[in-house]
């Protein structure tokens, strides 16, 4: 499990390392966008502190590719979330700029099997100063293979915040 941490974070910051581009826009194909993820959430009959962070690479323009890995701490056991994601960014608005996305999550439980789910996002980017903006949305998320006599829903809905900057 350590190890998948290790690895997770050392992907997102090696590729967040690569040289920038000035981009018009920190929607542009090939800008880069590098997110920091804050927050807190419930599971096993725990709470826990999530520290994250994510990487994404726009393809083309609004187009963005990117992966995102969270690490649910202060609780137990020990959960690591990995979650590559596309995210569609509707550039034309000039200061608020609608997304939709979709993920394939995996999730690794200490001591429990790992399991899998999908989800989907929809929200609002706000453009702050320079390439910083930051957004806010609601995220779907659908376990694979669940049973709820094991989990209480085999679906959530939750809000999102996001603060991200391009690089």
């Amino acid at each position: 499990m350590k190890k998948v941490r290790k690895a997770c974070l050392l992907i997102v910051l090696l590729v967040g390392m690569s040289s920038p581009q000035v981009m018009a826009s920190p929607f542009s194909q090939g800008s880069q966008s590098v997110a920091v993820i804050l927050g807190s959430g419930s599971a096993f009959n725990d709470d826990y502190l999530i520290l994250g962070l994510g990487y994404g690479y726009y393809v083309i323009n609004g187009l963005e590719l990117g992966i995102d890995a969270q690490f649910w701490m202060s609780g137990d056991p020990s959960i690591t979330k990995l979650s590559p994601k596309i995210t569609y960014v509707f550039t034309q608005p000039e200061r608020i700029k609608p997304y939709l996305g979709a993920f394939y999550r995996r999730t690794f439980v200490d001591e429990f099997d790992d399991f899998d789910s999908i989800g989907y996002r929809a929200g609002l980017n706000f453009m702050g100063q320079g390439n910083f903006f930051f957004g806010l949305g609601f995220v779907y998320e659908e376990y694979r293979s669940c049973s709820e006599t094991v989990f209480s829903s085999c679906s959530d809905t939750y809000p999102e915040i996001v603060f991200s900057f391009s690089i």
